[in-house]
């Protein structure tokens, strides 16, 4: 009987010897190969030294290929990878490293980066010490030396190889007339006042997971390694200098001290954990919440340097790749930070390979942890290939026989065939950007399912954190890469990126509306139509057996639960009831709901059917809401376009215990009686009418004047007005006018409201779906307000089965004739100065912020 092959074993100290045991685990032996499976998850672990990789893959229920297997669904080096084979990669292939990252992690690199940001940013970038690139910047050095011998002074400074590692070549110096000139070396300002513990010296490797760069996510892992020094810490001078247990904290250097401690415990020896470290920081009275804030936004800063160097070779490896699919990069990158006595976190230097040697306990704890939730998130499935086949095969029929979406604009065509091409244009840009726009949904929900203990900390959840972050983003790519990446900053400033579904949804609308006016149809009603009349798909049970099969995570426990959630979404779909609604004339919705059950249609998105019948009964706060948006997928929209609801995409998971804490969830519970918030609408409609449009430098009543003569002398200023809002000012520039008073509404709302967010107002969320009408059609929703056209912003309401009251729509009308008034100012401004848009703004009564 033929015996099972046996592993191969590399003879000799080959740094790449796959044998090699945990010393702590020498019970535990590698697995046989088994023969791959058709429906498995494979792995391609040939580039990696590190046996915890190897662990990890099998417990993942992945299969190991052999080593020239290059179809693997994922593929591990520990070096970084060429851009070729980047290139070569299938969609559903995985490969743990991105091109363009080494950028932030050689020494000199890094240097050379954040001096540009500095110059750029510099309140932004305070946490890097002082550094001089050689021999380029060696003159600039020597020059600092002379300041501080002038001023009496005297600093210490850490000597690098610009492309060292592990410690090596490092040394430490306090005068550098003796540093050669010529040498490629990285010279830094010496942090001499450390935080100590048990008064040794140490720094702290914080674990990071950037799964994608278009766009950017990137996840920090709560919990890493304090890494100590040897020798008790003293601050440098002439005679310790050489001491480098002392100064260094590099694992490399210390283990080859002999008081180096070995311990297998957490609080104890040279090598503990940052779990370890944030209950010492509780316990001493530290603020453990700043130490994560300030370490984040350290990394996000980092990372955000890399961004344009990352994506821009990221595109280049992965041509005709739409922006926003699915990344076939990711990685796992070393911080290493160093605290000062402030508990300041300062960055010493980033790795793109992080070791995950396990030579004690604690690293087999720690690293285990890092890599088993980073290829949870990355959400790796069996079907990633199959479909990767498909799609391919549907391009290359589509190839073959012509079949495109969009027909060619024939020479000599008629003014309304080229608005309907225009047209039709613009619908495929918002198909895609809403299948972009789900498809991002899915992967949150499948990110915060799936999170263990990694957290997202970008793109954060605070809003103004978020828009600081991506101040800074902008920044860095006009630094970076300011001649050749035009197309990333029209992409940055697509108003398209920062729509919602729903306001996708709306422009996809009045799109079908002005197509149908153009070939002379009359506009078909839009008004809902039962649920009943849609037909049942036969393609739920091949979703269903589909999430029942393609498990990522074999014999693993969390696989189960998440198919079981997944199994339930999917059944709650087919309870859901059936509901209608009549328009009253003063446009307001009345709800009617019917006792049958239906089907949803399959391309209803997840989102909208994550409650069953009977909790969407039992909350007296929402039903009308919930029914209400999960009828407008048949009523308003075609089956291809159905629409999300806002409340239910948010609405916390049953399997998830700590979104339940989330702010929606809060403001959900918080909703208050109607006769309350109509009386809240009346005083916000109060305020609007109160408001009033300044021309810089005259008075209320002198701007006032200045709107009436506009509008009383409108056929002079009609073709005028046109020219500068539709041609002059692009959607930026039209968008930032609409800002103004958009701006002051902000301001206003959550004082009269009394809430900390003025996203949670349902009547702020209305008033957004009016800004975003007014600038649909790069402004032409806003000028159809002057040309009464008949395609007024109105119709969004008479379209969409979400309640509208008449104060509501009161609030809205008012709102449009602000905004109004603002494009004749800005254009009257504009006429008159040329000047900017800084001196325009809304004047009205202070709303007092009573508790």
């Amino acid at each position: 009987m033929p015996s099972l092959p046996q592993e191969r074993v590399i003879q000799g100290p080959s740094p790449l010897d796959l044998n090699t045991e945990l010393p702590y685990q020498s019970t535990m032996k590698r697995k046989v190969r088994k023969k791959k499976k058709k429906g498995t998850i494979t792995a391609n672990v040939a580039g990696t030294k590190f046996e915890i990789v190897r662990l990890v893959i099998d417990e993942m229920g992945f299969m190991k290929t052999p080593d020239e297997d290059e179809t693997s669904n994922l593929i591990w080096c520990d070096s970084a990878v060429q851009q070729e084979k980047i290139a070569e990669l299938q969609n559903y292939q995985r490969i743990n490293h991105f091109p363009g990252m080494g950028e932030i992690c050689r020494k000199d690199f890094l240097a050379r980066n954040m001096t540009k940001m500095i110059k750029s940013r510099p309140l932004d970038y305070t946490f890097v010490p002082r550094t001089w690139i050689f021999p380029a910047e060696y003159t600039q050095f020597q020059n600092y030396m002379k300041e501080l011998k002038k001023k009496r002074k005297q600093k210490t400074f850490i000597v690098k190889p610009a492309n060292g590692a592990m410690g090596h070549g490092i040394s430490l110096i306090r005068n550098g007339d003796k540093l050669p000139s010529q040498d490629h070396l990285i010279v830094q300002e010496y942090i001499e006042k450390p935080f100590l513990m048990e008064g040794y010296k140490f720094d702290l490797r914080i674990y990071i997971l950037v799964t994608s760069c278009d766009p950017l996510k990137i996840f920090l892992y709560h919990d890493g390694l304090v890494r100590m020094g040897t020798e008790k810490y003293i601050p440098p001078n002439e005679s310790n200098l050489t001491q480098l247990y002392m100064h260094l904290t590099n694992y490399s250097v210390n283990k080859h001290n002999e008081h180096f401690e070995r311990d297998e415990t957490e609080n104890k020896g040279s090598k503990r954990s940052i779990k370890w470290f944030t209950e010492f920081l509780q316990a001493n009275q530290h603020d453990v919440a700043k130490f994560w804030s300030d370490i984040s936004e350290l990394v996000v800063k980092t990372l955000i340097v890399a961004e344009p160097h990352v994506l821009h070779a990221y595109r280049m490896c992965r041509p005709g790749q739409p922006p926003g699919s699915e990344s076939v990069c990711f990685e796992v990158l070393g911080f290493d930070i160093l605290l000062d006595r402030k508990l300041k976190p300062w960055l010493l230097e980033i790795n793109r390979a992080p070791s995950f040697g396990t030579d004690q306990k604690i690293d087999y704890d720690v690293k285990r942890g890092v890599l088993l939730n980073a290829l949870k998130l990355l959400n790796i499935r069996t079907s990633d290939k199959r479909r990767n086949l498909a799609k391919q095969k549907a391009e290359a029929q589509r190839r073959l026989y012509g079949q495109n979406s969009i027909k060619r604009l024939l020479p000599g065509s008629s003014d309304s065939e080229q608005q309907r091409h225009q047209l039709e244009r613009r619908k495929e840009e918002l198909k895609e950007r809403l299948a972009q726009v789900r498809k991002q949904i899915l992967k949150e929900e499948h990110e915060n399912r799936h999170m263990g203990n990694y957290r997202r900390i970008y793109p954060p959840e605070d809003k103004t954190l978020l828009e600081k972050y991506e101040n800074l983003l902008a920044v860095a790519f006009q630094t970076f890469l300011s001649g050749r990446a035009a197309s990333f900053q029209r992409e940055m400033n697509n108003p398209l990126k920062r729509m919602k579904e729903e306001d996708i949804l709306d422009l996809l609308e009045q799109c079908e509306i002005d197509d149908e006016k153009l070939m002379g149809k009359t506009a078909k009603s839009r008004g809902p139509k039962p649920l009943s009349s849609m037909p049942e798909s036969t393609e739920i049970t091949k979703r269903q057996k589909y999430y029942s099969s393609d498990s990522s995570y074999g014999s693993s426990s969390s696989s189960s639960e998440s198919e079981e959630n997944e199994k339930e979404e999917y059944q709650n779909k087919k309870r859901e009831k059936q509901v209608t609604y009549n328009l009253k004339q003063s446009n307001h919705y009345r709800l009617i709901q019917p006792s049958s059950s239906i089907r949803r249609s399959v391309s209803c998105p997840r989102s909208i059917s994550s409650q069953s019948p009977s909790s969407a009964d039992s909350r007296p706060f929402s039903a009308q809401q919930v029914i209400s948006s999960s009828q407008s997928a048949s009523g308003s929209r075609s089956h291809s376009l159905n629409r999300a609801s806002s409340y239910m995409r948010h609405l916390p998971q049953s399997n998830d215990a700590s979104s339940t804490d989330s702010p929606m969830s809060e403001s959900l519970r918080q909703l208050r009686p109607k006769e309350q918030e109509d009386d809240l609408t009346s005083q916000t409609l109060f305020v609007l009418k109160d408001m009033k449009i300044r021309f810089p430098g005259k008075s209320d009543a002198e701007s006032l004047l200045l709107i009436e003569d506009i509008i009383d002398n409108w056929k002079y200023h009609k073709t005028k007005v046109a020219s500068y809002w539709l041609i002059k000012l692009d959607s930026v520039k039209q968008r930032k006018v609409l800002d103004i008073v958009k701006t002051s509404v902000r301001t206003v709302l959550p004082r009269i409201w009394k809430v900390p967010d003025v996203e949670e107002v349902n009547l702020y969320r209305i008033f957004n779906r009016v800004f975003n009408r007014l600038l649909w059609s790069h402004g032409q929703g806003l000028w159809n307000c002057f040309c009464d056209s008949g395609s007024s912003w109105e119709s969004i309401f008479s379209k969409s089965p979400e309640v509208v009251t008449p104060l509501q729509l009161q609030c809205c009308q008012r709102l449009v004739e602000l905004c109004k008034q603002c494009l004749l100012v800005v254009y009257k401004y504009a006429t008159d100065s040329r000047g900017s848009l800084s001196g325009i703004g809304i004047y009205y009564q202070e709303v007092p912020n009573s508790s």
